[in-house]
């Protein structure tokens, strides 16, 4: 069994009292410790993007949008954070350093689909290893759902070791709805793990500068 709403809102309630005063909005962190996973199985390589219920207002996901003609013009519309086309793509080209700039600065990168060979060649190599490949989207999409839906998300990955650290909200959210974030995730891993929540051995929920507390099961 997951662990209930009411024992994650005590350890969010209680990472956040352990935490010191800082002069910013710190992040709410999801440290999950997983057990019995075979790392190389598919299982052991998990990689999966999941919208949460609800959006902290101060760290709202950047969304870098690629496209062309009345895609980009809709982008910039629904304020995406930055919008480029094919003739700034390709004057990317080779710029390793600003590209790895690129990469660091956005969370998600979306892509009108016919421009993605070109985006492999020119960002795949900054972007892949990061997990960030653009979502390819035919140029008829409705990019201002996507932007919207994007800006909820989290990429929730494993990497060589068999643990799962990501963000689920800020500490001026409500616990209630940094619970049901925390939530979605342990669903979706649910459907993704072999045992289901029987492969998650511990969980821990932080402030971004503070000590993890252990959610209780």
């Amino acid at each position: 069994m997951p662990p209930d709403q009411k024992k994650i809102i005590n350890a969010i309630k209680e990472a956040k009292e352990k935490s010191k005063k800082r002069n910013f909005t710190q992040a709410i962190e999801l440290i999950l410790n997983l057990q019995d996973i075979d790392m190389k199985s598919p299982e052991g390589r998990i990689q999966q993007r999941i919208e949460l219920p609800h959006l902290s207002p101060e760290k709202a996901n950047k969304i870098y949008v690629i496209a062309s003609g009345e895609l980009a013009l809709k982008a910039r519309r629904a304020k995406a954070d930055f919008v480029i086309e094919k003739g700034g793509l390709q004057g990317l080209s080779g710029k390793k350093k600003e590209l790895r700039k690129i990469a660091n600065e956005y969370d998600f990168f979306i892509a009108e689909a016919p421009l993605m060979p070109l985006v492999g060649k020119i960002m795949g190599p900054a972007l892949g290893p990061r997990g960030k490949m653009p979502v390819p989207v035919p140029p008829i999409a409705d990019i201002a759902s996507l932007i919207k839906k994007y800006r909820k998300m989290v990429f929730v990955r494993m990497r060589n070791q068999p643990v799962i650290r990501c963000r689920v909200g800020t500490e001026s959210m409500k616990e209630e709805e940094i619970a049901e974030n925390i939530q979605a995730i342990l669903r979706t891993l649910e459907g993704k793990l072999k045992r289901g929540i029987k492969n998650i051995k511990s969980t821990y929920i932080k402030t971004s500068m503070g000590t993890p507390v252990k959610v209780t099961t």
